[in-house]
């Protein structure tokens, strides 16, 4: 087995294929807004949990090369930051975070466990992130001041957004060897 390098060139074909994958995730991921003012923390992570880590995981699985999350990010962060800035800078960050603890740990996507890795911790980082952001920010319609309000459903609700996550991502991993296999998606 070769040792991969850290910093590997992507091929037009790989960025396209991560832009595709940002694409589907938001287009999934259109019902959102319906849950965005429920004032109940993780909401939006428990609706957005499998788009969020299922497609990842599926890019990942494809094109694994170090940086393949951060595109991903991007590429979805683009459009969502018309419609909310900080979204944006959150996906960025869950995804530098997330891609940076899996290649500690796996040095590279080789293996199909880092994609797993890095599509599960993916959307789950953003909870802390946007709690933070929150309670510096301020306000009483935040995120923040949802769990603050209710800290044991906050618990819950973090602890099923980390489920729904590896599940998602442990499907994007599934149907990523299966397509594999067809001959449909080719590494």
């Amino acid at each position: 087995m070769e040792n991969k390098k850290l910093f590997q060139k992507y091929k037009v074909k790989d960025i396209v294929f991560l832009a595709i994958v940002s694409a589907v995730t938001l287009v999934t991921s259109a019902v959102m807004p319906l849950v965005a003012h429920v004032p109940i923390f993780g909401i939006i992570q428990i609706v957005l949990g499998i788009q969020f880590s299922m497609f990842p995981a599926i890019g990942l699985m494809k094109v694994r090369k170090p940086g393949s999350l951060l595109f991903i990010a991007v590429f979805s962060g683009i459009v969502l930051v018309f419609m909310n800035q900080i979204m944006f800078f959150c996906l960025a960050l869950c995804a530098i975070l997330a891609e940076a603890v899996t290649l500690i740990i796996f040095k590279s996507y080789e293996k199909d466990a880092a994609c797993f890795m890095a599509g599960a911790l993916y959307l789950p980082l953003s909870l802390p992130f946007l709690y933070v952001w929150y309670k510096i920010v301020g306000g009483t319609d935040t995120v923040a001041s949802y769990a603050n309000e209710k800290p044991l459903l906050a618990v819950i609700m973090s602890l099923a957004v980390i489920a729904l996550c590896s599940l998602g991502s442990f499907l994007g991993v599934k149907i990523s060897k299966e397509l594999e296999k067809s001959g449909a998606l080719k590494k």
